[in-house]
This record gives structure tokens, C-alpha cells and sequence, in this order.
């Protein structure tokens, strides 16, 4: 009974190092295939021999972007970042990126002065939209001093947006 056993035990393991090696030789170097999107393959077999027409009902649910549009930000963000600093003179804004760059201005009641770029990148009024880098003339600020920053415009701009939702 032992020797059947051995014989068994032999048998199913050279079939496992035969049947784990059978794409060890040759099957390493495929090109990955190139497949058309869903869209165009329904488009082939709806329209096989007829021209397609340049515009169907279907293309009302197709999920298409809007061509004209840049970069999305959020508006009330943007106006909370203008009204909260607005004792920074502007010098540019572009509101298809979302950058706000200011110059050196003095807080009221402060004495020294900062300069500020905002970067509002996301249409969702979230603090992953906002980035706020302020500079003072002897270098960078502190941490602190730009989360408080952060903090002020995101609070503005939570109240912004329930104003605009009480009308």
C-alpha cells in the first residue's frame, strides 16, 4: 500500500509541473488587442451597410464633454476667496484655470504685508478645491497662518451658498 501511495503521489505532481508549465514557452510575447469602444461596435452592427446618420436619439444618452468648456470652478468659492482677501490688491484672475494672483497688501489691523495666489480647481465646494499659497516679502508663511486662510474662505463660502439656496 505504500508503494500505490508513492506512485500516486508521483503521478499528480509531475501533472501539476506539466499543467503549470504549459505557458512557459512561446506565450510571453503577445501584443495586446486592440478592441474598439462599445459605441462603435453597436454603431457597426446597427448601421452595417448604411452610412450613419450624423446624429440619432441615442446620442442624447451617450456621455459626450463639452467642447467649449475649459475648467470648472467653484463660484462660491471663487467670490469667498475675492471678498475674504480683499485688502490684496488683484493682478490677474482666470477664471478657465481658476487662479487668482494678488499683490502685497496689509490685513486692517495688521502690519505686515502679504501677497496671495488662489487656486480654485474643482467645481465641488470641498477644501480639495482650494489651494491658497501666501507669501510675505521676508518669504513663505506658516502652515498655520494659510489653513486660517483656507478655513476663512471656505467658511465664506458655505455661507454664500446658503444664502443662494434660501431664494
Amino acid at each position: 500500500m505504500d508503494l500505490t501511495r508513492f506512485r500516486t503521489g508521483l503521478g499528480v505532481a509531475l501533472v501539476g509541473a506539466l499543467v503549470s508549465g504549459c505557458g512557459m514557452f512561446g506565450g510571453g510575447n503577445r501584443a495586446p488587442v486592440d478592441t474598439p469602444p462599445a459605441s462603435e461596435i453597436a454603431d457597426d452592427i446597427i448601421y452595417q451597410d448604411r452610412q450613419r446618420p450624423q446624429s440619432t436619439l441615442f446620442d442624447f444618452f451617450r456621455n459626450r464633454n463639452d467642447a467649449g468648456q475649459v475648467g470648472a470652478v467653484n463660484k462660491y468659492i471663487w467670490n469667498a476667496a475675492l471678498e475674504t482677501l480683499d485688502f490684496l490688491p488683484v493682478q490677474s484672475v482666470d477664471p478657465f484655470t481658476g487662479v487668482i494672483t494678488t499683490g502685497y497688501g496689509t490685513p486692517p489691523g495688521g502690519g505686515r504685508a502679504y501677497r496671495a495666489t488662489i487656486l480654485v480647481n474643482d467645481p465641488a465646494l470641498d477644501a480639495r478645491s482650494l489651494n491658497v499659497a501666501l507669501m510675505t516679502r521676508s518669504g513663505p508663511v506658516d502652515a498655520a497662518t494659510v489653513r486660517a486662510v483656507e478655513d476663512a474662505i471656505l467658511t465664506r463660502a458655505r455661507q454664500l451658498r446658503q444664502q443662494d439656496s434660501r431664494f
